[in-house]
């Protein structure tokens, strides 16, 4: 679980690997972007990631005396998966094929439990006793949402979202290596053809851009941690200086020896 705070709009959009989770607003708004396609979440809607996905996102709406306030819960899809035995024993509903990313209209139970949640934490004793009951609370009630058919996915072995979560996972722990369409084939039990429909289907993207999303927001985060640009490129699996250039810029709207400076500009 993670309570976030944001004292003022963001400059530019931040770049990042999002994991499967429950996002609730209590105050403000934020924009996340997965390719073309844009989620603005605020107190009137909550955001679900159902596998991890490379996003930019941007705060809108924050001040000091109004901040951004955020709760992130993480979705465990063990976890799901015991609860979606108890939730749904008759068997689950359908749920209609999508994205691996949607908003809700935010519920108010799940909004009282989620604060529940976070007053539970403040105290050592009631971390351990009432925080996990507060956290099955917002699951079970998620699960029993209109958009519980689609999370209940997560937690299922035979659902189509599961399968690519294996192959996401894949490629998120090797993305400097080559990626083989017919091994993540193999670890999603389906065929390479039906993998490549699937994987885009969730994600917005084929396991290669999927890929090359990764290497270039790892490469970002080591350039602004002193990294020089070609040494940075070559971290993440790039052996093309060139190409590097040229995808960093498609990807960020500036290339990699230029938008440095600028991130350092606006950070300051």
């Amino acid at each position: 679980m993670h309570a976030i705070r944001v004292s003022r709009p963001n400059a530019d959009l931040v770049h990042g690997l999002q994991q499967a989770a429950l996002c609730i607003v209590a105050q403000g708004s934020k924009t996340v972007l997965l390719g073309s396609e844009a989620y603005t979440y605020d107190p009137a809607r909550m955001l679900v990631f159902s596998v991890d996905l490379p996003v930019a996102a941007q705060v809108h709406e924050a001040s000091p005396v109004c901040p951004y306030l955020c709760l992130r819960l993480d979705l465990d899809p063990r976890r799901i998966a015991e609860l979606v035995l108890k939730v749904y024993p008759g068997g689950v509903p359908q749920a209609t094929p999508g994205r691996a990313i949607w908003l809700a209209q935010a519920s108010e139970a799940i909004v009282d439990a989620g604060a529940r949640l976070l007053a539970a934490l403040a105290d050592p004793v009631d971390a351990g006793l009432l925080a996990p009951l507060a956290v099955e609370e917002m699951l079970v009630r998620l699960l029993r949402s209109p958009v519980g058919g689609r999370l209940a996915q997560i937690g299922r072995a035979e659902s189509n979202v599961h399968r690519i979560a294996r192959a996401v996972a894949w490629v998120r722990d090797h993305y400097m290596q080559p990626i083989r369409v017919e091994q993540l084939a193999c670890l999603a039990s389906m065929s390479a053809s039906s993998l490549h429909q699937h994987f885009k289907a969730v994600t917005s993207m084929s396991p290669l851009q999927y890929q090359k999303v990764l290497r270039l927001q790892e490469a970002r985060r080591l350039m602004a941690s002193g990294v020089g640009a070609a040494t940075a490129g070559g971290r993440v699996g790039y052996t093309s200086a060139s190409q590097f250039s040229r995808e960093y810029a498609r990807l960020f709207g500036s290339a990699p020896t230029r938008d440095l400076p600028k991130r350092r500009d606006v950070t300051n």
